[in-house]
């Protein structure tokens, strides 16, 4: 039998559950999940392997209308995901209330074949999943609509299945072994970001990103030093705490999660640096990853 291989691009609004589907496809916790929105900012490789295939599934940031220079860059990965697809997962909450045309246009220049995903559906009725699929089925005439709950596991082996039989005939495009292009440094960074987005409220985790400085890694431990980047003074001293109670509770969990992670002990120390607006500065956004 021929060896198969594709891209596959998980798309829709924050929140949608893009994140939570990835992880269920791959098996692999690649992506962050928190509740809050926006929380993906990179496109993110997750690789399934076997003798006969290769999937490479794109976690994709949620799609929004820029408003810094960082939002920009977070809608062109999405844009680039589109143009690479063999196949597009449209990931939609069967709740969602706001306006899905931006993610419409976005798919208008598409050839790739279109499937729509109504996420969530463990949080509604039988008559909701009917509407809704009957909605995407006159507004997008997709190849196919799956009502899936991404948390539960819902529907997804029906979702793999469809995938695998799109595929195009293609050798692999990375190693067999490879199960994402992004490395241990920006594993660690996203486990503390995902920290930063669960313990603290409004406007902190969005104006934050983690910078990993050092990551020596050890026979039995690794240790790994982290910048967490801010935008004023005051949310510095927010991330901190008093007597750096908060960034401890960020520390210890974030190494719980990494030592879960890399099945090694950790030793993490974690310093906080000022950049105002870096949001909307193009040469920190690049030296940061941002491209």
């Amino acid at each position: 039998m021929a060896h198969k291989a594709g891209f596959v691009s998980i798309i829709g609004k924050p929140n949608a559950g893009k994140s939570t589907l990835m992880n269920a496809l791959v098996g692999e916790k690649m992506s962050i999940i928190t509740p809050k929105a926006q929380t993906t900012r990179h496109r993110i490789l997750g690789i399934v392997n076997t003798d006969d295939y290769q999937i490479v599934f794109s976690d994709t940031p949620g799609i929004i209308k820029p408003h810094y220079a960082l939002h920009e860059s977070m809608m062109h990965q999405v844009d680039g995901s589109i143009v690479d697809a063999d196949l597009i997962l449209l990931v939609t909450d069967i709740h969602e209330e706001f306006n899905e045309e931006d993610v419409v246009k976005k798919l208008a220049g598409s050839t790739a074949p279109l499937v729509v995903l109504i996420n969530k559906i463990d949080l509604s009725s039988e008559e909701e999943v009917k509407e809704k699929v009957e909605y995407w089925q006159e507004k997008l005439n997709p190849k196919a609509i799956y009502a899936i709950s991404a948390l539960l596991d819902h529907n997804i082996k029906a979702v793999m299945d469809f995938v695998l039989d799109g595929l195009p005939e293609h050798p692999a495009y990375y190693e067999k072994d490879a199960l994402t292009d992004r490395n241990d440094r920006f594993f660690a960074s996203e486990m503390i970001r995902a920290q930063i987005f669960k313990q603290y409220k409004k406007e902190i985790p969005y104006s934050t990103e983690v910078i990993v400085t050092a990551f020596v890694e050890g026979e039995k431990l690794h240790r790994i030093s982290a910048e967490i980047i801010v935008e004023r003074d005051s949310q510095k001293n927010i991330i901190i705490g008093t007597k750096g109670e908060m960034l401890k509770i960020v520390g210890t969990y974030a190494r719980r999660d990494m030592e879960d992670f890399f099945q090694k002990k950790i030793f993490l120390e974690m310093f906080v640096k000022v950049i105002p607006d870096w949001r909307s500065k193009k040469n920190y956004l690049k030296k940061f990853g941002y491209e």
